[in-house]
């Protein structure tokens, strides 16, 4: 079920399998630091509001660059928020040849793991897991 669209990005709900998605658009590349932050919010306000347990952010046409401070807000402002929701497993889906260099850990403050997976099949596999 789709939540939310814009030019940058759909948010999208699946059910049945417990997965709120986020499939970024190629109109990023003219994201400024306010939209990405605000986008950032905007999908942690769905998972506060429909509950997941999985969480997938499809970055395959991402084409924004977050500034130097990103990080250290997203671990601030964002995290926190996607703990309270119940998030257990958090995935990138990448690029072709972009995917996992290492086993899913969490990340920052983050109550869960992240894991980056270059493809859809790999994601439903860990989250299945």
């Amino acid at each position: 079920m789709e939540l939310y669209r814009d030019e940058f990005g759909v948010i999208r709900r699946d059910e049945a399998g417990h997965v709120l998605e986020l499939e970024w658009t190629e109109e990023t590349a003219r994201m400024t630091d306010e939209d990405f932050k605000a986008w950032l919010v905007r999908l942690a306000e769905t998972g506060e509001g429909h509950p997941a347990h999985f969480m997938i952010v499809d970055t395959r046409l991402f084409r924004y660059r977050p500034g130097a401070d990103f990080a250290e807000w997203r671990d601030q402002n964002i995290i926190p928020r996607y703990n309270r929701a119940g998030v257990t497993k958090f995935a990138f889906l990448t690029p072709p040849g972009m995917g996992a260099a290492s086993e899913p850990a969490p990340e920052g403050p983050a109550q869960f793991p992240t894991g980056y997976f270059d493809s859809r099949e790999r994601i439903d596999a860990w989250l299945s897991s």
